[in-house]
């Protein structure tokens, strides 16, 4: 048996998250059934985190172990054959026999992307939350600077399985903006998440933007711990997961 490590770029529209769920489209699911075709056989797909519904990745990672005596290229070819065109193998590696996707990880980058003009985009109306608004920039980037560093979240998410903790370190929090195309990108990284948490956190910043409430508000929303503090979670499609650390 050899063990492949694949990174995997998803357009996430279509399905109900990473994770296999019973007669719902997922991306763990989609791979298992090009592996299946190919393989003659199950194989399972191991990726180092969820996506929710809706959420698209340029670097997801997952890792299977499976009988091949051929080229991992080979493999990574046959698969982007049968996967659907939302769904691609960028590289496919072989990975030593104690690597897991998710166990083996540093951190995860995930960027957040907002449409900031009057008027909607229709061609990206599936990557990026249109905020018809005025948003205070400055200020967004003084409430991100809070998260930076190992705190309680449990006010932006919920636990993920097997984790009970709400502890986890950010090591950057920041947006960057891209005024011809009225684009803000909130990108952070971090050793891990809980669940929603990056949402929450958007959604958050939002109601920082708006002035609704001020970045010191939102330090204390941070320090509260209490779900019912913080604001609506953004919505997924805007939400990408762009790379794996290990």
């Amino acid at each position: 048996m050899t063990k492949f490590m694949a990174t995997v770029e998803y357009d996430g529209t279509a399905y109900h998250g990473w994770q296999l769920q019973k007669a719902l489209p997922t991306i763990q699911g989609a791979m298992e059934t090009a592996l299946a075709r190919i393989l003659g056989k199950l194989i399972r797909v191991h990726g180092a985190g969820r996506t929710d519904a809706g959420v698209h990745a340029t670097g997801q990672v997952g890792h299977f172990s499976a009988e091949w005596n051929r080229p991992a290229s080979d493999l990574q070819k046959g698969l982007n054959a049968l996967l659907p065109q939302d769904v691609m193998i960028r590289e496919l590696a072989v990975a030593p026999d104690d690597f897991h996707a998710r166990h083996s990880a540093f951190s995860k980058i995930y960027v957040y992307s907002i449409f900031n003009r009057p008027l909607r985009s229709p061609l990206n109306r599936f990557y990026w939350w249109h905020v018809p608004y005025t948003l205070d920039f400055d200020s967004m980037k003084e409430a991100a600077s809070h998260l930076v560093g190992t705190h309680d979240f449990a006010a932006f998410g919920n636990p993920t399985d097997g984790t009970p903790s709400t502890v986890r370190r950010i090591i950057k929090a920041d947006w960057c903006s891209d005024e011809d195309l009225g684009l803000l990108s909130f990108t952070i990284c971090g050793t891990g998440f809980l669940r929603y948490m990056v949402r929450s956190i958007v959604g958050t910043l939002v109601l920082v933007g708006t002035g609704k409430i001020g970045p010191s508000d939102f330090l204390g929303v941070l320090e509260s711990r209490n779900r019912s503090q913080s604001g609506p979670k953004a919505p997924p499609h805007g939400l990408c997961l762009h790379s794996v650390e290990y």
